[in-house]
């Protein structure tokens, strides 16, 4: 029996905008204030959330719905920091929680307290369901609502992960990064994320000779810096092709007629890969995309260098956001950044997250692909690899396979790309389109056939 959808409309929406009033702001987080609202909640419908605290304000919470065990764990992965937001350039201001023109106005609207919501609500419509009689689910039901992830998780489902991985170990897990209706020609895509680059961000630091700026030499460490930071910023790094972006770009072709469907076919092959995707009719922003799937970057993005005008310094820094397809590791990356460094210039690894890649065949992609046939018969499903950076860095260390997915509709108002934008807001209508997918994706899944 399916839920009374019109009533969980309006709840799921209540607890969106409850969640949206608590600034979460990272840093410095105060994600305590949603963890204990979450917690509060959940103790009404006879659950037993537990809130632990990484450091102070830094609240964490997870909760299990108890199934029958007969398979492993399915994990929810949330976090409920937020970047910051300027409220003089919103519409509604970003702590509101507004309901207006049928879109639910805030910072984190669409990353990611609005699955936050989905995901509370789910767990209480099972248990509902469980309460009023229904058998259990196969699998245990895990919530967690984490710190930090905005800033790398580490005070969140890195510590988890660290201290208490027990209470989140699990098979299966659905998280972000997914989920997004996107269009390639004439047809309609729904991802999920298999996929993740890892993070390798390093520092640059060239040394030199210090002097008078009045005499140049040939050993001046910000001109050493400045020629690898361009090496570097302007020199595409080999093409590696993943098996999700294989199994992606083999999918598209199929789907594909001509010329289109050649290109896609071709792409696979590196040495065609950057022809190709330049060929494809595609707007430049998927064109980039496309390009960061498909390869390491190393982006620079900090210089610091001198105090003084007339002062050559010994040293210059800089520092470059890198991040790692699936298969590569600090040395394996190091040997592709190697050639490019000038004489007299160091580099050195600061943060690092690994890659990750779950299997495009599993039963519970699968089981998305079934439920999205469902709701949405003339849309196809595409395995994803996500270029940025998520808590599943931490919860893979476990052995878990994570899958992102929170299913939203593309309704122009620019959806997901709204994330960290001025006037983040999601529709009543696709808050409650997740909540219905996640619900049915889980009930296959999870429910007892």
């Amino acid at each position: 029996m399916q839920p009374n959808w019109d009533a969980v409309r309006d709840e799921v929406t209540r607890y969106l905008q409850a969640l949206l009033r608590i600034d979460t702001t990272n840093p410095p987080g105060n994600e305590l204030a949603a963890a204990e609202y979450l917690a509060g909640v959940l103790q009404a419908e006879g659950f037993d959330p537990i809130v632990l605290e990484s450091a102070p304000g830094r609240g964490n919470l997870v909760v299990r719905l108890k199934g029958s065990g007969e398979e492993a764990p399915l994990l929810l992965m949330s976090h409920t920091d937020v970047v910051p937001a300027e409220p003089d350039k919103w519409q509604h201001p970003p702590f509101s929680g507004a309901l207006a023109d049928g879109y639910i106005w805030g910072r984190g609207a669409v990353d990611m307290k609005d699955t936050v919501a989905v995901f509370l609500m789910l767990m209480l419509l099972f248990k509902r369901r469980q309460d009023a009689g229904a058998p259990p689910l196969k699998r245990d039901l895990i919530f967690m609502a984490t710190a930090d992830e905005e800033r790398g998780g580490h005070l969140g489902a890195g510590w988890l992960v660290k201290h208490h991985p027990d209470l989140i170990r699990a098979e299966y897990a659905i998280n972000e990064g997914g989920g997004h209706e996107m269009r390639f020609g004439e047809r309609r895509y729904f991802t999920v994320q298999t996929a993740e680059k890892g993070l390798a961000r390093f520092r640059l630091t060239a040394r030199g000779e210090p002097g008078h700026a009045s005499i140049p030499h040939d050993k001046n460490a910000v001109v050493r810096l400045a020629e690898t930071v361009a090496r570097i910023g302007c020199s595409p790094l080999p093409t590696h092709i993943t098996p999700t972006v294989r199994t992606l770009f083999l999918q598209l072709a199929d789907d594909m007629e001509g010329e289109v469907g050649e290109f896609l076919r071709k792409a696979v092959e590196p040495e065609h890969t950057e022809t190709c995707i330049h060929a494809l009719p595609l707007p430049p922003i998927y064109r980039h995309l496309l390009m960061a799937m498909t390869r390491n970057t190393a982006t620079p993005t900090v210089l610091q260098a001198g105090s003084k005008i007339n002062v050559i310094p010994s040293e210059a820094m800089a520092r470059v956001d890198g991040r790692v397809l699936p298969g590569f590791d600090h040395d394996t990356f190091y040997a592709e950044l190697e050639p490019l460094l000038c004489e007299g210039v160091e580099l050195e690894f600061e943060d690092w997250g690994p890659p990750l890649e779950s299997p495009v065949e599993s039963p519970l992609f699968d089981t998305i692909r079934a439920v999205l046939g469902d709701h949405e018969p003339d849309a196809g499903v595409i395995p994803w690899l996500l270029t940025g950076a998520t808590d599943a860095k931490h919860v893979v260390q476990l052995g878990t396979k994570v899958y992102g997915f929170t299913p939203m509709r593309d309704e122009g108002d620019g959806g997901l790309m709204l994330a960290h934008q001025h006037n983040e807001r999601i529709s009543v209508n696709n808050l409650l389109f997740s909540t219905q997918v996640l619900y049915d994706v889980i009930d296959r899944f999870a429910g007892q056939g």
